[in-house]
């Protein structure tokens, strides 16, 4: 046999036949590609939508029992400090409790997902301000404790809540 390379077409005596490159494989993942990017353009922020209102369908369920949920005092203070002591105890979750579960099952609900969502930015403030409030009781020198974690923690639910928005809101699209 000689080294010389065969010219292209020639197959060389006593090889078997060369496969044609094909890219189907590449072709075909592709288009699974996109099919899954229109699934999910459709589907997930819907999908989004419905778990960060069931989240707070069932953390603000929480506080409407007492001793279940781990942010009763937290709460109590907060709302001292943001009505100047005129809202706290009891009162305190119960309004926590009305605010976030109205706000969940609102966006749950998908038709009044936009009211829900101005609903939840009010209950955001609330949920923030103990960060302004009360530094001493969520952070240490080596961290965050356990409830400002549960603190920071929204930090994704406020990401999740722009994105609902940015797909129910009214208005134009702008590039």
């Amino acid at each position: 046999m000689s080294s010389v390379p065969a010219a292209p077409g020639i197959q060389p005596v006593g090889l078997p036949p060369v496969p044609a490159v094909t890219f189907g494989i590449f072709d075909r993942l592709r288009a699974a590609e996109a099919g899954l990017k229109t699934f999910l353009e459709k589907w997930s922020v819907g999908a989004l939508r419905v778990s960060l209102g069931l989240v707070f369908v069932v953390f603000g369920a929480l506080k409407f029992i007492p001793g279940a949920s781990p942010l009763e005092s937290l709460v109590e203070q907060t709302w001292g400090v943001l009505t100047f002591g005129i809202v706290g105890g009891q009162l305190a979750l119960i309004l926590t409790a009305i605010i976030e579960t109205t706000a969940g099952v609102l966006l749950v609900s998908g038709k009044f997902a936009r009211v829900g969502l101005v609903v939840l930015a009010l209950a955001f403030v609330g949920i923030l301000s103990p960060i302004a409030f009360f530094p001493g009781e969520l952070f240490t020198e080596t961290g965050p404790t356990l409830l400002g974690q549960y603190i920071v923690k929204n930090v994704v639910l406020i990401a999740a809540a722009l994105v609902v928005a940015s797909k129910v809101l009214r208005g134009p699209a702008r590039r």
